[in-house]
């Protein structure tokens, strides 16, 4: 089943990365981006804290596209398992 979008949670200073969920039917995914993602993929040196939230949002189709490729392939991380995308993650042919 390919994810929906769901919701912006968080900029997380301490790990540099965005928190957001995404839904597989009811079950929320959680999921996390780095910021050093979107900044490589927006081409900006590095974007202000209170700059995440927008910065996501302009990102948000290729995110989240990015995030199910994963998801389909089964690449959780953590616990509780999610999905964690990195620069190296939107370099990948998917």
């Amino acid at each position: 089943m390919t994810l929906r979008q769901s919701r912006f949670i968080s900029y997380e200073y301490d790990r540099m990365v965005v928190l957001f969920s995404m839904l597989d039917g009811q079950k929320e995914i959680p999921c996390a981006v780095s910021t050093s993602a979107m900044d490589e993929l927006e081409g900006v040196v590095r974007a202000k804290a209170t700059q995440r939230e927008a910065q996501f949002m302009r990102l948000r189709d290729r995110i989240e596209a990015c995030a199910d490729g994963k998801y389909q392939a089964t690449e959780f991380e953590g616990t509780p398992p999610g999905i964690v995308l990195r620069s190296i993650d939107f370099r990948k042919p998917r």
